[in-house]
């Protein structure tokens, strides 16, 4: 396995290391990235499936999902991590 020498010797980030107590957003990219986002997008995510397409309710998830999708692009979630959902998918690809 080949890695980088940048990479080599550096410890394994911490949730301290991106975000101090205390601190609850930091900018990456350009975006601010809330504490929270991720934790928050899953679980519109999961609810997403127990609704029905073309209600308020899932417009609503629909759209703070797509709020949140650039963060989730940001921080490089989407290339590690792939949606089993193609709804989420669709959401993910519409951030690009």
């Amino acid at each position: 396995m080949s890695h980088s020498s940048s990479h080599q010797h550096q410890p394994a980030v911490r949730p301290e290391d991106v975000l101090p107590e205390g601190i609850d957003s930091t900018g990456i990219n350009g975006l601010t990235v809330r504490k929270g986002s991720v934790a928050a997008f899953v679980a519109n995510a999961l609810r997403l499936d127990e609704l029905t397409e073309g209600t308020p309710e899932y417009a609503a998830l629909v759209a703070q999902m797509r709020e949140l999708a650039p963060v989730l692009r940001a921080i490089g979630l989407n290339d590690v991590f792939r949606p089993r959902s193609p709804a989420v998918e669709r959401i993910l690809a519409d951030a690009a």
